[in-house]
C-alpha cells in the first residue's frame, strides 16, 4: 500500500469536538477501504495566509495514511462534500515520520526569546531621563535665516 500525508483545514467556527468527529469519520472511511491512519496531528486553530471563503482562521489537522489509492480517493471525495472543510491536500510520501511534524516542533519550542538570533533577556534599561550625550535642540518655530543664505562664487566686481 502507498503512504500519504493529508492536511485539511476546517472552518474557524467549528468546535474542536467537531474537528475530531471529522477526523474519526475519515479514519473510518479509510479502514473500511483496507487502509489505516498511522499518525494524526491536530495543529489547532491557526491564522490563514489569506482569506478562504470568508475565513481568516482554520483548524488544521494532518493525517499520516497507509492506504491504497482507491481508499484515498474515497476519503478525498468525502472531504469535498463536507461543508466544514475549506481546503485539503494529499501528497504521496516515501515514508511516514514517527516524530512530530515541523509545525508541532515549532509550537513546542516555547518562548520566542530562545530562538537563535533572538535578543534574549534585556535586563533593566536603567534611568532613561539622562541623555547627556545628546546636544540641545533648537526650537522648531524659530525662523532660521542661516539656512536660507547662499554664498555666490564668481565675479566680485
Amino acid at each position: 500500500m502507498a503512504l500519504y500525508e493529508t492536511v485539511f483545514i476546517a472552518r474557524q467556527d467549528v468546535s474542536a469536538a467537531q474537528v475530531d468527529a471529522i477526523t474519526e469519520s475519515l479514519t473510518s472511511i479509510l479502514t473500511e477501504n483496507s487502509g489505516k491512519v498511522v499518525k494524526t496531528e491536530n495543529w489547532g486553530l491557526r491564522a490563514l495566509s489569506y482569506r478562504i471563503q470568508k475565513n481568516r482562521k482554520g483548524h488544521y489537522v494532518m493525517l499520516g495514511i497507509d492506504a491504497p489509492p482507491a481508499a484515498l480517493a474515497e476519503m478525498e471525495r468525502s472531504l469535498r462534500f463536507n461543508e466544514d472543510v475549506i481546503r485539503y491536500m494529499s501528497i504521496r510520501v516515501e515514508e511516514l515520520d514517527s516524530e512530530p511534524s515541523a509545525v508541532l516542533q515549532q509550537r513546542d519550542r516555547g518562548e520566542r526569546s530562545e530562538r537563535p538570533g533572538g535578543r534574549g533577556e534585556r535586563g533593566d534599561r536603567g534611568d532613561r531621563n539622562d541623555r547627556g550625550d545628546r546636544g540641545s535642540r533648537r526650537p522648531r518655530n524659530e525662523d532660521s535665516s542661516d539656512n536660507n543664505e547662499t554664498e555666490t562664487v564668481g565675479d566680485d566686481a
